[in-house]
């Protein structure tokens, strides 16, 4: 009976916090909808439907009308696939959002497609034709996002060669890009699926021949939603393997990821070598707080999908990276996460190096604060209170209530931004629809609510 009492107490102290949270959460939820379907997808779609060649349109000015240049990227396109699959889950009756997808889906077969080679090209002319780039003729990265759009659009479409082609596209990253002796996968690849390799004559600068972390992110989150719709052994192994070496080895003792490493998950970092040669490298050695916290949810989604009951070491480290975060790289006054930080020589907490807000890393920050409000409802950073100062952040300096979209950057500390571009090969709604679909269910009904309990009793 004393058992019974006091897991009783305990889920009481756990679940009263939401509860009366209740209608302060309905609220935003609604607020977020009110969003998503008037201040961020309708711009999108059908305007960015290309009926003329296929796939989508990329480019949008700052009032959201297309511009000149229109090549294709396969990470933006294939995000356009996977947004446009989930709002066919959102809103099943609205028939556009099939049609778009399925322009989409055909220009990734036909077009995207290697058919000589396999694999998905980087970047296509607006009506297909592969561009010499130096974006590389083959990324990991790219792929992986190939696999989410195409698992994705399958769920929703039930279409056995779109199953197929995932299938496809991860069996050729099984070939090339994996790493037989490490674990893991080589980013920059040939047009054959070679992976480039680092010589005496490629620059300091070049990120040719490292393994990164945000390939292996986007990989684990591809795998992931593949994984729910083809239970395949493989395919489980490789997802199991790539949470564990993120978690484990890329995760640095502080709680921040290292943006590249060796073949061997040795970090790649100047450090030790002046601020000069820091400043220098910049682009491949330093804290990437949006990365931090988007990786700590796609880690918590990729073990609960996996079915790994009672994961405690991946809800913790997820936890301490945004903790980290949060203690070195949040504004406490407004709100957002600074976009990046450095630990100099010496120095045992990091600098900011790099105070801007991109708006990537306030979406995928706002997701991953409300997943913490409920995993750790009594924490003493209290992370709903830090939600709530996100969620009004990105209304009041990110989000345009008169063009549409966000902002590339907060006007805060970019201003100039007001007049920047609100589409381009890397900039869809991927990342901020996400986030307010996930955030709006959530606030609706707090999901995992078990494991909620379990954990936090765990932790008190």
């Amino acid at each position: 009976m004393k058992f019974l009492s006091l897991v009783v107490i305990v889920i009481t102290c756990l679940v009263q916090p939401i509860l009366g949270q209740k209608s302060e959460r309905i609220k935003l939820a609604n607020e977020m909808a009110y969003s998503i379907n008037n201040e961020l997808i309708n711009h999108w779609y059908p305007k960015a439907y290309d009926t003329q060649y296929g796939g989508f349109i990329s480019s949008f000015d700052a009032a959201f009308k297309a511009t000149e240049n229109q090549d294709k990227m396969i990470v933006s396109q294939a995000r356009h696939l996977w947004t446009l699959s989930k709002m066919i889950e959102r809103s099943p009756g609205t028939d556009h959002y099939k049609k778009g997808a399925r322009l989409g889906y055909t220009f990734l077969r036909d077009k995207f497609w290697d058919k000589e080679n396999g694999g998905f090209h980087t970047l296509l002319s607006r009506d297909g034709q592969v561009r010499g780039s130096g974006l590389g003729a083959k990324t990991a990265y790219g792929n992986s996002f190939g696999i989410y759009g195409l698992a994705a659009y399958y769920k929703v479409s039930s279409d056995p060669e779109v199953l197929e082609l995932a299938k496809k596209a991860f069996y050729w990253l099984e070939e090339h890009s994996y790493d037989p002796v490490y674990g893991g996968y080589f980013q920059s690849l040939a047009l054959d699926g070679t992976p480039l390799a680092r010589d005496n004559s490629t620059p300091s600068t070049a990120t040719i021949g490292y393994k990164d972390q945000n390939s292996s992110i986007h990989l684990l989150e591809a795998f992931t939603e593949l994984y729910v719709v083809w239970k395949d052994p493989l395919l489980k192994q490789r997802t199991t393997e790539l949470l564990a070496i993120i978690r484990d080895r890329i995760v640095q003792k502080e709680g921040y990821l290292q943006l590249f490493l060796q073949a061997d998950w040795t970090p790649v970092s100047f450090r030790n070598e002046g601020e000069e040669a820091i400043e220098k490298h910049h682009s491949i050695d330093h804290v990437s707080y949006g990365h931090d916290v988007e990786t700590a949810y796609l880690m918590m989604e990729a073990s609960h999908v996996l079915g790994i009951e009672e994961d405690y070491a991946t809800w913790e480290i997820g936890k301490k990276m945004v903790d980290h975060s949060l203690r070195f790289g949040w504004d406490e006054s407004k709100g957002g996460f600074y976009d990046g930080g450095y630990y100099f020589p010496g120095e045992s907490t990091p600098r900011v190096v790099k105070d801007t807000k991109n708006w990537w890393a306030q979406a995928e920050g706002l997701n991953t604060l409300l997943i913490l409000t409920d995993l750790y409802p009594n924490d003493p950073l209290q992370y709903y209170q830090k939600f709530k100062l996100q969620w009004s952040y990105i209304k009041q300096y990110l989000i345009d209530h008169e063009n549409g979209e966000w902002y590339p950057g907060g006007l805060d500390k970019q201003p100039e931004l007001k007049d920047a571009q609100k589409g381009h090969v890397w900039k869809t709604a991927y990342h901020n629809f996400r986030s307010l679909n996930n955030c709006e269910q959530k606030l609706r009904d707090p999901s995992h609510l078990a494991l909620t309990i379990k954990k936090a009793g765990n932790e008190h």
